[in-house]
């Protein structure tokens, strides 16, 4: 057997175009004939996604319609465990290979549908509907010779334009009709993670207190300037004082109280911290508390909360279905069932 194995090995290294490498892999490739599937080399070989995302990949695409692709289903049939399966499916998900779709149907009922995709970038670029050929021209038919008449004088005849013959081998061309252009599909596999170039939000402003007293101007013109002794990193020149200070005084008229607006501006900074301005300014803004309730809203939590009755369940004397009904008795679906053979009855 090894020497019939390394004779058809040598047979088929000698079929192999081209000179052998040295060195690296050499393919001996067979055509296929039944049972196999067409991979592209931006699958096989991708550089972002792991063998297992690629072998889990293969093995899908290979599978019929229909055929089950879930984390259990495939750890049935592979090695692998169900934590690098579910890693794999992950990735191939991120990278628009795979993706989950949830639908309704007719009956009301809500499936997910896992579609797979061997091509997700052809799906981001619609392809443009293929052109009809043109057709060849048709011989026309060679009109039978006539004999010539006798000539009789004429006038001169008015000198004409004769229209330019057409090419032969090439129809006459049609006027050509404006045909507007497809509508673009939605596609399928959408990117999750938007481009470098996509335009970014605004930035909220600063909040701003109802009316800067003098006195809120000073506390908080004091709290920032003395913030550095608190947390040296945070240390602000006096155009950043100046112009944080609204935001500080829209806390201090909230009741806020200043070690807590220390610790909620200053706990856990990134490191290192190059613009402590800005990370002031965002914390003022985000994590801005809300305004204290009146004292009608306080009063309003004092008082008594009306109480809603709850229907209890109960259980159905035919099919022991739970319904929730203040009476023991038959469930909906029961009592119409009674009800119709109660008619087909009397009928």
């Amino acid at each position: 057997m090894d020497t019939q194995h390394n004779t058809a090995l040598t047979r088929a290294l000698a079929e192999v175009p081209g000179p052998l490498p040295t060195s690296g892999v050499i393919h001996i490739t067979l055509p296929h004939t039944d049972r196999f599937t067409v991979v592209g080399n931006h699958l096989a070989q991708h550089p972002d996604l792991s063998c297992t995302a690629v072998g889990i990949a293969v093995r899908i695409q290979s599978l019929p319609q229909g055929a089950k692709v879930g984390i259990k289903a495939l750890a049935a049939h592979c090695r692998e465990g169900e934590k690098r399966i579910a890693a794999a499916l992950h990735e191939l998900e991120a990278h628009g290979y795979l993706r989950r779709v949830r639908e309704r149907l007719p009956s009301g009922r809500i499936i997910t549908r896992t579609v797979f995709c061997n091509r997700p970038a052809a799906l981001l670029h619609p392809r443009r509907p293929a052109e009809a050929p043109p057709q060849p021209a048709k011989p026309e038919p060679t009109p039978a010779p006539v004999p010539a008449p006798v000539q009789q004088p004429a006038p001169a005849p008015v000198p004409m334009q004769e229209p330019a013959p057409a090419p032969v081998g090439h129809p006459m061309a049609a006027p050509e009709v404006p045909v507007a252009p497809p509508a673009p599909s939605a596609p399928l596999f959408m990117p999750r993670i938007p481009p470098p170039t996509a335009p970014k939000a605004p930035r909220r402003p600063l909040p701003q207190p109802s009316d800067l007293t003098p006195e809120l101007d000073h506390a908080a013109t004091a709290f920032l300037s003395d913030l550095h002794r608190h947390a040296p990193q945070f240390f602000l020149s006096e155009d950043d004082v100046r112009r944080l200070v609204p935001g500080v005084a829209a806390w201090l008229e909230r009741a806020a109280r200043p070690d807590a607006i220390r610790r909620a501006l200053t706990d856990d900074p990134p490191h290192p911290l190059k613009h402590p301005a800005k990370l002031l300014a965002h914390r003022l803004t985000e994590l801005l508390p809300p305004a204290p309730p009146g004292v009608d809203a306080l009063a309003a939590l004092d008082r008594p909360r009306p109480r809603f009755a709850v229907t209890p369940f109960q259980t159905c004397e035919d099919c022991d279905r739970a319904f929730r009904s203040p009476d023991p008795g038959h469930c909906r679906d029961c009592r119409e069932t009674r009800a119709a053979y109660a008619q087909a009855a009397a009928a």
